[in-house]
């Protein structure tokens, strides 16, 4: 199963935790749908980012999508050459989500040759191009991008190198060689990719994403970070079930963490020193709901 779709899956059963709230989610989420197809960001505009997260929330609600609508606004941005290379995954992925094939042979080309350009000199993928050095977020975009366009990525040896000189000494990963420190997104997407690429996966990642954990509940984005977030959170739950690690001892921690950063508008947003609900957390928040539903 693609990263997309095991995310998908693990956000659908937010349902059963939302019971009631199901329609407050939808309605927000829709709120967010600009008039030219897009979701709005942290601005009134539309943002190719915050698209994602509205369609997959959307999908992951069982909602209707208006894919007609959707696909006029991702025609505006053709073959992505303009986009770097989180946006570029972005516009793959919203097509992805939408299930059309009316991407032309040549626009769907393009886009190939625009993905590879971000390989990095280690073998990796990095978010400029050009780079000598590639990071975890940026080969977990790449890996998915290539999956959702129904390919395999290419040189999949070069992806382990680099990922493995961005192992720290604490344990974790980084998306920045040279920091001692592991930051939970970066282990939880190099978690990710491994178990994607069918690579082996340290037993002591899931015992240092638990020490991620903050006692009133939630994860740090690091050992130092002043409080937990919404996606450190939903990521290293995520990982968590993939390494296929109980849950039962951080659930209610985590759920009260989550109520905490739940809004009535039907949102979520990313911290408590945070008063913004918006497409991004939502689905983060739909996501770790997913993971701690007991009933699954």
């Amino acid at each position: 199963m693609t990263i997309r779709r095991e995310m998908l899956q693990a956000a659908r059963r937010a349902q059963n935790l939302l019971s009631d709230s199901r329609d407050l989610v939808v309605a927000f989420i829709r709120r967010q749908l600009r008039e030219d197809g897009g979701f709005k960001g942290r601005s009134d505009n539309s943002d190719l980012y915050y698209t994602v997260f509205g369609i997959e929330s959307l999908l992951a609600l069982g909602a209707d999508l208006p894919v007609e609508n959707i696909a006029e606004y991702l025609k505006n941005w053709g073959a992505g050459e303009s986009l770097d290379l989180v946006h570029l995954a972005c516009l793959i992925r919203c097509w992805a989500d939408l299930s059309c094939t009316i991407l032309a042979t040549e626009v769907r080309d393009s886009i190939l040759t625009r993905l590879g350009s971000y390989r990095s000199t280690d073998g990796g993928f990095a978010s400029d191009i050009k780079s000598e050095c590639g990071s975890a977020y940026a080969c977990f975009m790449a890996l998915g991008a290539y999956q959702d366009l129904g390919l395999k990525a290419p040189q999949p040896a070069g992806i382990i190198h680099s990922l493995k000189a961005l192992r720290t000494d604490d344990g974790g990963y980084v998306n920045q060689r040279g920091k001692s420190a592991g930051s939970t997104p970066a282990t939880a997407a190099a978690v990710i990719i491994l178990k994607q690429m069918g690579e082996p996966v340290d037993k002591s990642m899931a015992q240092w994403l638990l020490r991620q954990q903050h006692p009133q509940g939630g994860f740090l984005a690091m050992a130092a970070a002043p409080t937990p977030d919404l996606l450190s959170t939903a990521t290293a739950l995520h990982a968590l079930a993939a390494l296929k690690t109980p849950l039962d001892n951080i659930r209610r921690p985590c759920l009260d963490f989550l109520d905490s950063l739940w809004s009535s508008q039907g949102g979520f947003c990313g911290h408590a020193f945070d008063d913004t609900i918006d497409c991004e957390y939502t689905f983060y928040g739909l996501l770790a709901l997913g993971h701690l539903d007991s009933g699954k």
